[in-house]
């Protein structure tokens, strides 16, 4: 089977397309035809070398991937031939907290990844798509969209009537936009570009603030909530956004931290959390029992992924250089079938 790797040093310009051998089916086991693959900000970290530098090489990467079943290992029963599933981006992380070891079963690092024609993965590890999604829109749901899901519902307890900021609007932003609005939620979203927050009021958007003309973007964002600050704010800058993230929130608000677009490392000003009992939450991605729960909402309102572009196979390193530019709206989906 044809996979692109990493094979033995880090950088864009070592991604090679290669052949592999398939791998042997064990009890348990389900063989993947892989459609699409979509693409996320730690994929090109991780094939940069700048995610985690340690990486054992060779890897495929990506995380986010959707196929249909083609074989079944001995004691399969709740998986069929024909069924069309995503795999979960921990693969062992099934319910309740995670554990050092199932963050330890990712894939596209450390293990590899879905940017391949082929997967060998447990059943456990699969999820059903949602009828009404092509297998290119569900490429884009294990990372992007089960993130976004569990800073707003897992672990933000979003309720309707209550107010969200996000940052941006790549896959993550634009997922919880979606599912804000479905949960009854006001929703204020950044933009360096004025036709993103266009496209991002026709989705539902209730306030847009463009970051370049407004730098100090909490400003606005306190204005819009008659000076108490947002309940939630979906935070994928990092470093470079966390100090305005902070401003925005009201007292008792809770920050999801999960990107690091705008940079990893900065001093922290601890005080204005102490002071206003601020909750920063850590959010690595989510379980399998949260990805059955995002599906079941996905399916009563009848979402769609929003992709931006979608290239063939053979384009896969273009793909990593138009997520690099950061152009995008929504999601970059790699497809394997033309």
């Amino acid at each position: 089977m044809r996979a692109w790797q990493v094979t033995d040093s880090f950088g864009l310009d070592n991604l090679r397309l290669v052949d592999r051998p398939s791998l042997p089916l064990g009890p348990g086991e389900v063989r993947l035809r892989m459609a699409a693959t979509s693409l996320n900000y730690r994929d090109l970290l991780m094939v940069r070398g700048q995610y985690d530098p340690r990486q054992p090489l060779p890897l495929i990467p990506c995380s986010d991937g959707a196929g249909t079943v083609v074989e079944t290992g001995g004691g399969v029963t709740d998986l069929a031939i024909g069924d069309r599933v995503t795999p979960l981006f921990a693969t062992r992380w099934l319910t309740t907290e995670p554990s050092r070891q199932t963050i330890r079963s990712t894939l596209g690092g450390p293990l590899d990844g879905t940017l391949c024609e082929e997967m060998v993965l447990p059943a456990s590890a699969l999820v059903k798509v949602p009828d009404h999604l092509t297998l290119d829109e569900a490429a884009t749901l294990p990372c992007a969209a089960l993130t976004a899901w569990s800073s707003l519902v897992t672990l933000g307890n979003l309720r309707a009537g209550q107010t969200v900021l996000l940052l941006g609007t790549g896959g993550v932003s634009i997922f919880a936009l979606q599912f804000a609005k479905a949960l009854g939620a006001r929703v204020i979203i950044t933009s360096s570009d004025d036709a993103k927050l266009e496209r991002a009021r026709a989705l539902g958007a209730d306030v847009t603030i463009n970051y370049r003309s407004e730098p100090q973007w909490s400003k606005p964002v306190r204005a819009a909530t008659d000076g108490e600050g947002v309940d939630l704010v979906v935070e994928v800058g990092g470093a470079g956004t966390f100090d305005e993230s902070v401003k925005s929130t009201r007292v008792g608000g809770i920050v999801s931290l999960i990107g690091v677009l705008a940079g990893a490392q900065k001093d922290l000003r601890l005080l204005p959390i102490v002071m206003n009992q601020i909750r920063v939450q850590g959010v690595l991605v989510g379980s399998r029992e949260g990805f059955e729960e995002m599906n079941h909402a996905i399916t009563k309102h009848h979402l769609r992924p929003v992709v931006d572009r979608t290239l063939c196979f053979e384009e896969a390193p273009a793909a990593f250089t138009l997520l690099a530019s950061q152009g995008h709206f929504g999601k970059l989906v790699v497809s394997h079938a033309c």
